[in-house]
């Protein structure tokens, strides 16, 4: 099954959270937080920011929905809610 956004929507696949600082410290699961990028898994058809599918993107804390698709998990937030691109 493929999700596909409607409108100005992506869906977005947030990347893995770092299990160590750039120190050393190794963080224990309830110490971690929520990462704020995220893979480009999917764009709608009025996306009109400069994004293409397999960008990493930055988006808002509290944005999007998050939904689960065979056993995967992917938030689906509105062009609005992503922030910056990384390149």
């Amino acid at each position: 099954m493929k999700l596909v956004p409607l409108g100005d929507r992506l869906v977005i696949k947030q990347v893995v959270a770092e299990e160590t600082t750039k120190s050393g410290i190794v963080l224990p699961g309830q110490a971690k937080e929520k990462p704020q990028e995220a893979t480009v898994e999917a764009l709608g058809s009025d996306v009109k920011a400069d994004i293409k599918e397999g960008d990493t993107v930055v988006y808002s804390k509290y944005a999007g929905t998050t939904v689960t698709v065979e056993e995967e998990e992917y938030i689906i937030v509105k062009e609005e809610d992503v922030l910056a691109v990384l390149k």
